[in-house]
């Protein structure tokens, strides 16, 4: 699969997995409407994707909701087959993607340093 097709399937693959999230089709109490898809990883042969769910929430809630997509992975995929129209649909995988936590805590670990350096 050429680079091109692949980027272009991720961004298909995150526009149906987040409408079926905020549209709240998935039917899952733990399923929070907050979280949304940061970036996918589909496989050179076009037969898995990597779905990293991101949430402002907390870990807890986070974990959660990749649990709930992960229950509901075939259900999800069932509805991009239709959506995407391709031979093939992709066997997803969820993983919860805590980039945004580590970052706030990055920064507020350089505005510790700053204020301890003012201080000095």
């Amino acid at each position: 699969m050429s680079q091109w097709s692949s980027k272009r399937i991720e961004a298909k693959i995150a526009e149906a997995i987040g409408t079926l999230i905020v549209s709240g089709e998935i039917k899952n109490p733990h399923l929070s409407t907050l979280c949304s898809v940061s970036r996918i990883d589909v496989s050179p042969d076009g037969a898995y994707a990597t779905v990293y769910i991101s949430s402002p929430l907390d870990e807890e809630t986070l974990a959660e909701s990749v649990e709930a997509l992960s229950r509901a992975s075939a259900f999800i995929q069932k509805r991009l087959g239709t959506f995407l129209k391709t031979r093939n649909t992709p066997k997803l995988r969820f993983k919860a993607d805590t980039s945004l936590a580590e970052g706030e805590r990055i920064n507020a670990l350089i505005d510790q340093l700053n204020i301890d350096g003012n201080d000095a």
